[in-house]
């Protein structure tokens, strides 16, 4: 697969702007969005400009997320051919990222204005650019909520994106864990990943990072000049992705794995 480049686009400034001006909140609560516009815990309240910039483009990574870890496993091929145990990391963090979302949503009350995104050609199809794209997308999604952590006025909420963060790195970690488990009939197995940094990588060891990386982020419009080409077609087909089909969020009420990994308080 070739590196990913994500150039400087002339519709950067417009997928900002309409990711902070977007519409009226999720049809159906969720315990999450219930909790976090409840009680002592509430998150809105001196919600800035700038928090929630921050929040809406999180939003839009986790319903990208949303849809990469659905579709993974509903229309990958490779998926029905990894071990149960690598199926069940896939199957976990899809609920992770769809109950980040609703968290982010219940704080900001509307939902991602983006909700079809766009990806490079062969993904879902081949294995090697699917885990190329996932780890890309989880290397962005680290260093989005670490300018989270830089720049929330609120302590809670940089304690949440850090928790978030955490969560991510998790994903990041357990992608590359799955490349050597790729069965031959699928190009496997995958020694080496290739994630935003457009280096390849070998998957061992899957935990290679001693600190997370940055990628160099100060403010969330460079997460948004990454995350662009996923969610704005004409973005897309500037860097060479595949605007033939679309693939829509399709929100859901997350399970998440086990009680004690559920998000109790913005307290932290």
């Amino acid at each position: 697969m070739p590196v990913l480049a994500f150039p400087g686009l002339t519709s950067r400034k417009a997928f900002l702007k309409g990711s902070v001006l977007a519409g009226a909140a999720l049809a159906a609560a969720t315990p999450l969005a219930a909790h976090a516009d409840s009680g002592d815990d509430d998150a809105r309240g001196g919600l800035g400009a700038g928090d929630r910039a921050i929040l809406i483009a999180a939003e839009i990574a986790e319903a990208l997320a949303v849809t990469t870890y659905s579709n993974i496993i509903s229309t990958a091929p490779f998926f029905q051919r990894l071990a149960s145990d690598d199926q069940g990391y896939l199957m976990a963090a899809r609920q992770e990222e769809m109950s980040h979302y609703l968290l982010e949503q219940g704080v900001t009350g509307q939902p991602s204005p983006f909700t079809r995104f766009y990806y490079p050609k062969g993904m879902f199809a081949n294995a090697q650019t699917t885990l190329n794209v996932l780890v890309t997308l989880e290397d962005a999604f680290i260093a989005a909520y670490l300018v989270g952590v830089r720049n929330f006025t609120q302590r809670r909420l940089r304690v949440t994106a850090a928790r978030i963060m955490g969560i991510e790195s998790d994903h990041r970690t357990l992608a590359r864990v799955v490349g050597p488990g790729v069965a031959d009939a699928d190009g496997g197995p995958i020694e080496a990943i290739t994630g935003i940094q457009g280096v390849a990588e070998s998957v061992d060891p899957p935990n290679n990072n001693g600190y997370e990386r940055t990628l160099g982020w100060t403010e969330i419009g460079q997460a948004v000049a990454a995350l662009t080409p996923f969610a704005v077609q004409d973005a897309a087909a500037k860097a060479g992705f595949d605007t033939g089909v679309s693939y829509p969020f399709q929100p859901f009420t997350p399970v998440l794995p086990t009680p004690l990994g559920e998000f109790h308080s913005f307290a932290g």
